[in-house]
């Protein structure tokens, strides 16, 4: 491969990476899902694609489709519940979240909820929203009818409402306060603070993927979900170092024990309470993320703390 195939390909790689990341879930995935969209690339013949940034959209969307066809039944083969697997987002491995449609498609929220989409309603939807393709684009990529991706559109909008995506809060500065907040209270112990900042009927799911000391079942309504907080949180505030950065778009919590990281607690807040809180334990799901925190600790211009 030419040094100029290269260089087209690496040009595109954060956009592709983001592309495949909001379609799985799955960082890793989406990194494999990648890896062969730049081996189909090897093997073109120099000059036959006319628009690169199309031909490798709809690579990678196909992939995408193909993994999601298997997904759904390794995942209900899965140890306790699935979450997604969280990412930091100041470096720009996911390409760029400067409209509210890209930050959102990659929010934690969008990404629980998008497993109720069909695939194809789900490649639709990323397509039109976070990337700005026209429906007559979409259609192309997809290899469906304009008018089919137009419906499938309309029905993976009116899915995620229903099942209640919330507004896009990343930008608000008091996110980022509340988290601290919250952080403090659980290290404390303080059940009263904590109920405080949560809904009434605020949840809590883990995925440990069978890691022990992990609930498996989602828990329910303030007082329980503060109690399970405040004794997790606080048992472990002597020997975890906590600290806050930007996953997803939003500000969470990242427990470390010495140099690993152990955890990742993502809060969905609406108004002034927390109505989800999501946590993720299972090591290989970290992976990720805990090599972007390492280059990130070396690169002090690029900063999410």
């Amino acid at each position: 491969m030419s040094a100029e195939a290269v260089e087209i390909f690496e040009r595109h790689r954060a956009r592709l990476l983001g592309l495949a990341y909001r379609m799985l879930g799955s960082a890793a995935e989406a990194e494999d899902i990648v890896q062969e969209a730049f081996l189909r690339w090897h093997h073109t013949e120099p000059g036959s694609v006319e628009v690169p940034s199309a031909w490798l959209a709809k690579v990678v969307t196909n992939l995408c489709l193909n993994r999601l066809d298997s997904a759904r039944s390794r995942r209900e083969r899965y140890v306790g519940t699935w979450l997604p697997e969280p990412v930091l987002t100041p470096d720009g491995a996911l390409g760029p979240l400067e409209t509210v449609e890209q930050r959102d498609t990659v929010s934690y929220a969008f990404l629980v909820l998008a497993e109720r989409l069909t695939p194809s309603e789900r490649a639709v939807f990323v397509l039109r929203e976070a990337f700005g393709y026209s429906h007559r684009e979409v259609a192309e990529l997809v290899e469906l009818s304009e008018s089919n991706c137009r419906q499938l559109h309309r029905r993976a909008k009116k899915r995620l409402a229903d099942a209640g995506l919330p507004r896009s809060v990343a930008d608000r500065p008091d996110h980022r306060a509340l988290v601290e907040r919250f952080l403090v209270a659980a290290q404390n112990g303080d059940l009263a603070g904590l109920e405080r900042m949560l809904a009434e009927d605020v949840s809590s799911v883990a995925d440990g993927g069978g890691l022990p000391g992990v609930a498996r079942r989602p828990l329910k309504g303030a007082v329980r979900v503060a109690r399970y907080l405040a004794a997790t949180v606080s048992r472990s505030v002597e020997s975890v170092t906590a600290s806050i950065q930007e996953v997803n778009g939003a500000p969470a919590v990242l427990g470390r024990l010495g140099t690993a990281l152990v955890g990742v607690l993502v809060l969905e807040i609406v108004g002034e309470r927390v109505t989800a809180v999501r946590i993720v334990a299972n090591p290989d799901k970290l992976r990720f993320l805990g090599d972007q925190a390492a280059r990130l600790s070396r690169s002090p211009e690029v900063s999410g703390s």
